[in-house]
Order: structure tokens, then sequence, then C-alpha cells
């Protein structure tokens, strides 16, 4: 049985859709779809439904799904294990990134540049998500990451584990000329009314916040939604709004915004690794997590601790 086969069969069997198949694949179509339909005709039994606009898993299907995925897990498990004889780390590392990462809590570049140091054969592929901490979740369920940066503020999803790397409080700026400028703190249903700029829904400081005004029981509206945290404070300094910044970033520029904590406990902002609990790391993954059992102190700031 072809594994280049059953590699196209399962991840048309999670995208539910050729064409997307093959674009996570970096390959054409109809590689993807010549792939499946020898896979298929080798076994005998048609492996998806391709009657509907999606296309579904037939009974057959089902039932090749999860030895599939097992099959390849373990071609990978051999080629790493043979590789290791040679002391080589060979493959690919594919890693969700976040837009704030880099800034003040951990240096991903420099702990990256460490890794492609000590091994040239991986190749690192960084990928950011639209819904933030949400679909890297979601990716990482899925297989299409390894590990993923994020920053929960609530449940981790079964099958993943989440390791805490640092953690920044996440106070309110506001602009100089807002009527809570200058003061210290602010209790929540003072803001019942303000226009907020905040990262999209699926981001982890955007699910922090909307928990403390879901538990104070104070609606929010936010009005202008942003990815990139440095953005946002200048959307504040501007007047647009005010929002809920991590400290690291505003100690540059906090002589243009005015910054209040909460009375009573802070927002605490975490970020953190997350991986699969329900998949054994391949070679790629494994060494960057002994790099940061080994050196993870060297790309850490911790400025609120």
């Amino acid at each position: 049985m072809n594994l280049q086969h059953l590699r196209y069969f399962v991840t048309v069997a999670a995208e539910r859709n050729f064409t997307r198949a093959a674009q996570r694949l970096y390959v054409v179509q109809s590689a993807v779809s010549a792939g499946v339909r020898a896979l298929e005709k080798e076994l005998g039994a048609e492996l998806f439904d391709r009657s509907g606009q999606r296309v579904a898993l037939t009974g057959a299907g089902e039932a090749l799904l999860p030895r599939a995925v097992a099959t390849l897990d373990a071609a990978r498990e051999a080629r790493d294990a043979v590789l290791a004889t040679q002391g080589r780390v060979y493959g690919t590392l594919n890693l969700g990134a976040m837009t704030a990462v880099g800034i003040g809590l951990v240096d991903v570049p420099g702990l990256l540049g460490r890794y492609h140091r000590l091994h040239p054969d991986v190749e690192l592929r960084l990928h950011t998500s639209p819904s933030g901490t949400v679909g890297h979740f979601q990716s990482l369920l899925m297989g299409d990451l390894d590990a993923a940066f994020v920053s929960p503020s609530g449940r981790v999803p079964p099958g993943l584990n989440v390791r805490r790397l640092a953690s920044s409080r996440l106070p309110l700026v506001v602009p100089p000329e807002h009527r809570l400028a200058g003061r210290k703190g602010f209790a929540f249903p003072e803001l019942a009314d303000e226009p907020f700029v905040d990262s999209p829904v699926g981001y982890g400081n955007r699910d922090l916040v909307d928990r403390a005004f879901a538990g104070a029981g104070v609606s929010r509206r936010v009005t202008l939604e942003v990815t990139d945290l440095n953005t946002t404070a200048a959307f504040v300094r501007h007047g647009l709004g005010s929002a809920f910044l991590p400290e690291f970033l505003l100690k540059p520029q906090q002589q243009h915004l005015s910054v209040l904590h909460p009375r009573g406990r802070a927002l605490i902002w975490s970020f953190s690794l997350a991986t699969s609990s329900d998949r054994r790391p391949a070679a790629p993954l494994a060494a960057l997590l002994s790099l940061l059992d080994d050196e993870v102190d060297r790309y850490l700031s911790r400025p609120d601790e």
C-alpha cells in the first residue's frame, strides 16, 4: 500500500475537500484525486462519497482512517529511529505562531534560530491563524500542526497538552484625554458603554477579557478588531477606543497612554506551547521540546514577576 496515497486520503478526510487537501499538501489537485482513486482501486471500495458539495467518508473510509493514520505514524517513527542512529534529525516542523510573539515575553526568533543551528536538516514552517489560539487548537487536533504558541485563557481541549512559558498582566489602556485617564484603577461596570479595540474572537487575550466582563455581569462593545497588538495600541493612542494590552508591550509607549488596573484580581495573559497528547512527538518536535527543557530560560522575559 502506497504511503503517499494514504497521506492523500488522510488529508482529504480531514479537509472534506480535494482542493483544500491539495493546498495543504502543496501538490496539484489531480495528483490527490489520482492517488485516492488508486487506493480505492487497490482496496476494492470507495472511500469517499463525492455526490455532495463536500466529500464525505463512506463506511469503508471510516474504517480505514484510524488505521491509515496509525500506519503513517509508524512509518514516520521508523524513519526517525534510523536517522537517530546517525545523529541526525530530519523532517518538517509545523509551528503555529502568534503575531505578538517575540515582542517582549518570549524570543521566539532566537529560540528557533538556535534550533535551526542545532538541526539544519529540519524545515521550519510557521503558520498563523485568523482565529488565534482557537484556530491553532483545531489545527493541532487535526494534525496540521506539530506544536503551536498559544495564549489559552479557558479550558484546553481534550487531546492537547499546554506548557506555560511566560505571563504578563493585561491592564486597561486609554488615550490621555479619556474620562478615566490619570486614575490607577477601574471597576468593570464603569466600562459598560466604552468602545473597545481588541483581537478577533478566538484569540486568548480577547477570550480572557470577555470572560472577565461576563463574570462581572457587564456587556462589552468591541468596535474595532485587529490581530496585531502594536496596531491596537496605535488605535488607542488616536482615540478610537480603549483596549486591554499586555504590560510588556506598553512600557516603551506608556507616556502616550494612560494605564489602569482592574480593582481586585489582575487579568493575567499567558503564553504557552501546545502539543498533541495523543500522538508521540516526531523527531523534529521532540528536538524542540528537548531544547526548551535545556535552554528555555535564555529566551524568556518575565517583566511582571
